[in-house]
C-alpha cells in the first residue's frame, strides 16, 4: 500500500512600493516542504526576480522559512499576524478570546513602534492582573 501524498498549493504574493499586492508565483507542492518551497523560489529567480525580497511574511510553515534562508539569505522573516493571533487564541479559554483578540489587534495595528510597545504593556498588564484568564 502506498503512503498518501498530501499536495498543497504554494502561493507567493508580493507588494509594490505603493502597497499593491501582486501574484508572484504559485505551484503545487508536497506538504509545504522545504524542497517544494525551494523549487518555487528558484523558479521566480529564474523568471527574473533579481533583487531579494526585503521581508518575507509567512504562516509559520517551517519549510518556507528554511527555503527562503537558502534561496534569499538576506531576506528578513515575519510571522503573519492572522496566523499568530489564531494560534494564541487557540490556547486560551473561549471566554477571553474576544477581548484578547481586540488587545492583540491593538498591538499589530499600532501606527508606530512606540504605540505597539505601549499596547504590549497594556496587554501584559491585563494578563498579569488576571483580566485575560478565566
Amino acid at each position: 500500500m502506498e503512503a498518501a501524498v498530501h499536495i498543497c498549493m504554494l502561493v507567493l504574493i508580493g507588494a509594490t512600493p505603493e502597497g499593491k499586492k501582486e501574484l508572484v508565483g504559485f505551484q503545487t507542492g508536497v506538504r509545504e516542504s522545504a524542497q517544494s518551497w525551494r523549487e518555487l523560489l528558484i523558479d521566480i529567480k529564474q523568471r527574473g526576480l533579481e533583487i531579494a525580497p526585503d521581508l518575507a511574511i509567512g504562516d509559520g510553515a517551517l519549510g518556507f522559512w528554511k527555503a527562503i534562508e537558502e534561496v534569499f539569505p538576506s531576506t528578513r522573516h515575519q510571522r503573519c499576524w492572522v496566523h499568530k493571533t489564531a494560534n494564541v487564541l487557540n490556547k486560551v479559554a473561549l471566554s477571553v478570546q474576544v477581548n484578547m483578540k481586540v488587545d492583540l489587534r491593538e498591538i499589530y495595528g499600532a501606527p508606530t513602534r512606540a504605540a505597539a510597545e505601549a499596547a504590549i504593556d497594556v496587554f501584559a498588564g491585563a494578563e498579569a492582573g488576571g483580566k485575560l484568564s478565566p
